[in-house]
């Protein structure tokens, strides 16, 4: 069954940086595209940045020149590479399969942005 699992989240300063992972098994991973979202509590889970199979890329405004999304085919894996980290951008980060009908989930990867 296709399964996605997250990882690299952790606590940072305001002004770090994170490099999240997201490695999916069960499926032909370079066929479809893959989305970052994350939530943050009491609020809605929230897109964040999307990468197509062809790599064309698009990011939300809030995070825009902030985050890299990247993929690495060969390891089945999606990359969101964060800088310059907010305490605003504490929240769950989850990785999304772009597979069917409604797509596949991850569990998520806590970040937390603070002094």
């Amino acid at each position: 069954q296709v399964q996605l699992v997250e990882s690299g989240g952790g606590l940072v300063q305001p002004g770090g940086s994170l490099r999240l992972s997201c490695a999916v098994s069960g499926t032909i991973f370079s066929y479809y595209g893959m989305e970052w979202y994350r939530q943050a509590p009491g609020k809605e889970r929230e897109f964040i940045a999307r990468i197509t199979k062809d790599l064309a890329t698009i990011y939300a405004n809030s995070v825009k020149g902030r985050c890299t999304i990247s993929r690495d085919n060969a390891k089945n894996t999606v990359y969101l590479q964060m800088n310059n980290l907010k305490p605003e951008d504490t929240a769950v980060y989850f990785c999304r399969l772009l597979q069917g009908v409604g797509g596949y989930w991850g569990r998520g990867t806590q970040v937390t942005v603070s002094s």
